[in-house]
């Protein structure tokens, strides 16, 4: 199989899982007015993000499930089974009628279609990323890294629906039909990932290790990873967690620039739309350096620089209120990301035998995924309500660096990552 074609088979249902997550993201206002039913907006807006955040709750015991599974018995099987879990809890959402049609059950039944797609997303990062990285050892930092550059492009292409919406439609027209607009288009999605991943072939380090264990009876890859590899699911949550904090703050910062700073909404979404652009092509120009250079000597640098403009670059936006301060805070946000977990899928697969990797992979990102990322944008907000700061985010920003940064100098002493 060409290296085009396992990347094509990996990156798109990756693609499909993240649009979806951030279309939730960006039209979180329009989904709480349609489902939660409040007098304060802002209550409304809690409500929509919480919902964003509890389904993250089943990504951790999917990912053992559908990672165990990849392990077992192929990459390829569980991807195929992800995509569709994906469709399913999208179609779901995307023809959901709102509380003023099915009353207390709608609300219901938008929990229901985020947890399906909890399940789907929670197997997929573990298979795609152990299919990717498997492909060339030599090449595995430039690979792994169109794991992210995937969830870059579907920044970009939820932001774009998102920034041409609101431009077209009126308020009204947004909260009663528009915002379900880009869920009906990642339904287009699934079917070609789908044929594309249905065609494509086992990687190689994959086939190797299966003909290796032939006629052996295989330990459990779940019991593997909780019996000898509780250092590698500290290393790997660790070095996870300010890239997915950072990934949903930036999903959170045009709602945010929108409701509290009075930003224009499609101004704000075009900020994001350019942070997609950045995630995209600057990912796997990152994953080309890492391999060449090393990891560490350019993740421990990113992560440190996160840390430490977290602070300034919200006071920044929030002192200063406009579309080109926003852009301009997103942009930094964007290349500091970018240059930090271009390298990251690498890292984190680095930490575990290929014959546990996927379970090992799914567990350790998303239990972070759940702790640290999908209650971000719900921290964020309660946050701003609770403290009265429009800047106090940023400090959550700084602390996660901070643990990212420890991970990264234990993977560096405890496993000789580089």
């Amino acid at each position: 199989m060409s290296t085009k074609r396992a990347v094509a088979a990996a990156t798109i249902g990756n693609a499909l899982e993240f649009f979806d997550l951030a279309v939730y993201a960006l039209m979180a206002v329009y989904i709480g007015r349609t489902f939660f039913p409040a007098d304060n907006p802002g209550v409304q807006l809690v409500e929509a993000y919480a919902v964003f955040g509890v389904t993250y709750l089943i990504r951790p015991l999917s990912g053992l499930l559908i990672g165990s599974y990849a392990d077992r018995h192929g990459r390829k099987k569980a991807l195929m089974l992800t995509i569709w879990l994906m469709v399913l809890g999208t179609f779901m959402i995307a023809f959901m009628p709102g509380y003023s049609t099915l009353g207390f059950v709608a609300p219901v039944g938008v929990v229901i279609a985020r947890l399906i797609q909890g399940f789907g997303a929670g197997g997929e990062f573990g298979a795609a990323t152990s299919f990717l990285v498997e492909q060339n050892e030599k090449r595995k930092g430039f690979l792994g890294s169109f794991q992210f550059a995937s969830q870059g492009l579907a920044t970009l292409m939820a932001s774009g629906f998102a920034t041409g919406l609101t431009a077209t439609l009126s308020e009204e027209q947004m909260t009663s039909w528009g915002w379900r607009v880009p869920f009906v288009f990642g339904l287009l999605v699934g079917p070609a990932g789908y044929l594309i991943r249905r065609y494509a072939e086992e990687p190689p380090a994959t086939t190797r290790a299966a003909a290796s264990g032939h006629g052996e009876e295989k330990s459990s890859p779940v019991r593997s990873v909780f019996r000898d590899h509780w250092g590698g699911l500290l290393i790997a949550s660790g070095a996870m967690v300010v890239s997915t904090a950072l990934n949903f703050l930036l999903q959170y910062m045009p709602t945010f620039a929108i409701k509290d700073l009075g930003v224009d909404d499609s101004l704000s979404f075009t900020a994001l739309l350019i942070t997609g652009v950045i995630l995209t092509l600057g990912t796997p120009v990152v994953g080309l350096l890492a391999d060449r250079f090393g990891r560490l000597k350019i993740m421990i640098p990113a992560a440190a620089s996160i840390g430490v403009c977290a602070v300034p670059l919200f006071l920044w936006l929030t002192t200063s209120p406009s579309f080109l301060t926003l852009a301009l805070c997103m942009t930094v946000l964007g290349m500091l990301k970018a240059t930090y977990f271009g390298a990251l899928p690498s890292v984190m697969s680095d930490v575990f035998p290929t014959e546990a990797r996927a379970t090992g992979l799914a567990f350790s990102y998303n239990t972070t995924v759940a702790v640290f990322g999908g209650f971000a944008p719900t921290i964020a907000a309660a946050l701003v309500t609770a403290t009265g700061s429009q800047i106090s985010p940023s400090y959550y920003l700084m602390a996660v660096a901070a643990l990212s940064i420890a991970a990264l100098v234990g993977g560096y002493r405890i496993r000789g990552i580089r």
